[in-house]
């Protein structure tokens, strides 16, 4: 049996049109799939409002007791329940989740090292067999940027990163696929070139394109997950504009070993 991970990031969240393009497209994305989703700037927005400084070091957010608040209004709550209700609408049938939810996501909070995070969570496991009989009930699993520790915390957790994990937990159930999708057609050649993707990575490519300086930055942690999650038997890894998920486009990035 075949499943389709697909993650979506914050940027696509955040245009209205862009995401009801994405909901259809995914509603209408046939077998078993599971949608994960951050929500990083709508946070940081709310939390302006509120008058709580966002602090990010490297691109990661540090996660105090109140931004893990507004974090968990925001990502459990807000995104998910509209990204719900437009499911709905295209006739899918979704059930907003954290990884509080049924136990579906456990993790650890992230020991301080040079820096604290806060409230960050490191996943340890997932729930598999919960998750698959959502699944067998068909229900499409929507999966916020959240976690818990088992002992009552929430902690706030990369949705790349649970994206990756879920693939990983589910591959001794099923033939797992894992999509990144965001703003851009796939890994570029060149960052101002749009139609310059590479459209196939393996482990040597991979190399090459790091030692030349080509992934670098946001797309660094990326490249990290996909081989990470390949390297646990994940079948395979796409990036690129939600776009590939309609079988008639063939300008994405397909990474595998």
């Amino acid at each position: 049996m075949k499943l389709s991970i697909i993650k979506i990031g914050g940027n696509v969240i955040e245009n209205s049109n862009e995401l009801a393009k994405f909901l259809k497209l995914f509603a209408n994305l046939d077998g078993y799939k599971i949608l994960v989703h951050g929500g990083g700037k709508l946070a940081t927005q709310l939390a302006t409002k509120l008058g709580i400084e966002s602090k990010m070091v490297g691109g990661r957010r540090i996660t105090d007791a109140e931004t893990l608040e507004v974090i968990t209004m925001v990502y459990a709550g807000l995104t998910s329940k509209n990204i719900v209700a437009q499911l709905q609408a295209n006739n899918c049938n979704a059930i907003g989740l954290s990884g509080a939810d049924g136990d579906a996501i456990q993790a650890h909070k992230r020991p301080i090292k040079e820096i604290d995070y806060g409230f960050a969570g490191d996943v340890d496991g997932v729930n598999s067999l919960m998750i698959s009989k959502l699944l067998d009930a068909d229900l499409i699993p929507v999966f916020c940027a959240m976690t818990h520790d088992g002992n009552g915390q929430l902690l706030n957790t990369n949705a790349d990163t649970i994206a990756s994990e879920l693939a990983i937990g589910l591959s001794d159930i099923y033939e797992t696929t894992l999509y990144y999708c965001f703003e851009k057609k796939g890994v570029l050649m060149d960052v101002v070139d749009d139609d310059s993707v590479v459209k196939h990575i393996d482990v040597s490519k991979y190399q090459q394109l790091l030692n030349n300086g080509i992934i670098a930055d946001g797309m660094l942690p990326k490249l990290e997950n996909c081989f990470h999650a390949l390297n646990q038997n994940v079948s395979k890894v796409c990036i690129g504009h939600p776009s590939m998920l309609h079988s008639e486009n063939e300008l994405f990035t397909t990474i595998t070993l």
